[in-house]
């Protein structure tokens, strides 16, 4: 129920804000009665494709909340708290980046993430389970793993990434569909069924083509945050924390979230729709730079 509440919650101020985004720019409808208003299509696709990916940016620190029950530490109630903040703030402060909000969320499984709107803005969150499971040197790469994630802009470059690859797959959909009901179903005018049947089988091939693009960045964005966890705390640490998350077994985090965790990765053909490279081969990445 809270996943179906927070993906309603967010499609509608995405909508809002698109519609009047859309009436600004006084964007004309890109179907007419001749075919394709190749202009305002680009902006309508630019407009859905950035505007979606940027507001959902906007909104992941809410979400990302709400999503796993995060709580921001205000004022440390123990040690093991005060430790956190502490390390997570000298961690920032190294990397040259605002103090990020600090969480903890209720969970067995050894996870953390980060996320934000931006640099100064963010947001690092770990699981009890991350807090009962490593020692404080693999915990402490953990979290520069996370403030790496948030002093190389990954949130933005993603984000941004997405929405490039958006527009293209809204834009090219519909060129399709256009082409295969002018040429193939010989339409003349307006459009037909073809169009829009096209369109949408068009739009989700394109799409699963995209998420493998986006995912490829997502890939080489957690090796340089492994590079960056081992300045902060060590090579050594971070090469233990990998090894100490291959011994576990980590659920997944929610799919807003799981590009900017520490854990995950699969071989084989899954590999291509990962977030994360195979632990294996983050360990040996780092273990060659010794």
């Amino acid at each position: 129920m809270k996943r179906i509440f927070l993906f309603l919650m967010t499609n509608l101020a995405i909508m809002l804000v698109l519609s009047i985004t859309m009436r600004i720019l006084g964007v004309e409808p890109y179907l007419n009665a001749n075919g394709l208003n190749l202009g305002s299509l680009l902006v309508f696709a630019g407009v859905m494709g950035m505007g979606g990916s940027l507001i959902s940016l906007a909104l992941s620190k809410w979400m990302a909340k709400k999503s796993v029950g995060a709580e921001v530490i205000e004022t440390p109630r123990n040690a093991a708290e005060t430790w956190l903040v502490e390390t997570v703030h000298r961690q920032a402060r190294e990397a040259g980046i605002g103090l990020p909000e600090v969480a903890i969320y209720d969970s067995p499984d050894v996870n953390a993430f980060a996320t934000g709107m931006n640099r100064n803005n963010a947001l690092v969150a770990v699981s009890t389970g991350l807090l009962q499971s490593m020692t404080r040197q693999e915990a402490e790469a953990v979290l520069g793993h996370e403030v790496s994630h948030v002093a190389n802009g990954d949130m933005v470059t993603l984000a941004l990434i997405q929405g490039v690859v958006n527009t293209f797959v809204m834009f090219l959909s519909r060129v399709i569909g256009h082409l295969v009901d002018r040429v193939v179903f010989k339409t003349e005018r307006g459009h037909g069924p073809a169009f829009f049947v096209t369109m949408i089988v068009a739009e989700l091939v394109l799409g699963i083509l995209a998420s493998i693009i986006v995912m490829w960045f997502s890939r080489q964005r957690e090796f340089r945050a492994d590079r960056g966890g081992a300045t902060l705390a060590g090579r050594q640490n971070m090469i233990a924390a990998l090894e100490r998350l291959q011994s576990v077994h980590t659920a997944p985090l929610p799919d807003r979230m799981a590009a900017f965790g520490i854990s995950g990765g699969k071989s084989g053909l899954t590999r291509l729709f990962m977030t994360h490279p195979p632990l294996e081969e983050r360990i040996a990445a780092l273990k060659s730079e010794l």
